[in-house]
């Protein structure tokens, strides 16, 4: 921008600013009435519909399938496509903060007068490369699957498959792309691990992995249900 530019554009600030009306009180009333508005509008429905809370929390149960809202889709998809255990922190906290940082610092380093997106091409391309980044995760979020179900392809083995899932073993084990990456990957643990050391493994597992001797003994055929889809991958 040149001096001629420069002044053009101050002096017409000016009387766009001259002609506008005062932030106070003018912005804050018309702001603090529509808060107002919003508030009782939504007191209103809380004491007319109710608030439906569902059913208490169960900290026991396997087969709750825990899933965010839809504005958090694209997070949630985030993480389920960067799978290394040491870019969980960068793709869950890292990546949102440094964007929200880039745009907090917007009116910092965009100090041109310009706002026609078509004589902005870098802002304007970054703003729909962002938009349609954000809404492509948002979809495949919205179309994922359950994460406690099992997509690996194994022959006769349904029933184990539920099994293996409702345990919660999905929780700390990747099984083809399902799971979470905390243990190790039970993918080919059929051709590494024989069906007796499988079983003992469930019995008398390592710390922090939890003992299924109760599960042996209150539903043996579950136990064994998974101890032979365990023993089938490979």
């Amino acid at each position: 921008m040149n001096a001629k530019e420069k002044e053009q554009y101050l002096r017409d600030y000016s009387v766009l600013k001259n002609q506008g009306k005062s932030f106070f009180p003018y912005a804050i009333a018309k702001d603090g009435t529509m808060a107002l508005i919003t508030m009782l509008v939504i007191i209103f429905m809380a004491l007319a519909l109710g608030a439906e809370l569902g059913p208490k929390a169960d900290a026991t149960t396997t087969s709750f399938v825990p899933r965010p809202e839809w504005y958090f889709f694209f997070l949630f998809e985030l993480l389920r496509v960067i799978k290394p255990p040491a870019l969980t922190f960068m793709a869950s906290i890292g990546i949102p903060t440094i964007w929200l940082v880039l745009l907090l610092l917007l009116p910092f380093f965009d100090r041109g007068p310009e706002r026609h997106p078509l004589r902005r091409p870098i802002a304007t391309l970054a703003g729909i490369a962002t938009i349609a980044g954000m809404a492509y995760l948002t979809v495949l979020g919205a179309l994922a699957g359950s994460p406690n179900e099992i997509e690996l392809q194994a022959r006769g083995q349904e029933d184990g498959k539920l099994a293996t899932a409702s345990a919660g073993c999905l929780g700390c084990h990747t099984i083809g792309e399902n799971g979470n990456a905390i243990g190790p990957e039970l993918t080919d643990v059929g051709a590494r691990l024989p069906r007796q050391a499988i079983a003992r493994t469930l019995l008398n597992p390592t710390a922090p992995m939890p003992t299924y001797q109760e599960l042996q003994q209150k539903d043996p055929e579950k136990f064994q249900d998974i101890v032979d889809f365990l023993a089938s991958l490979k």
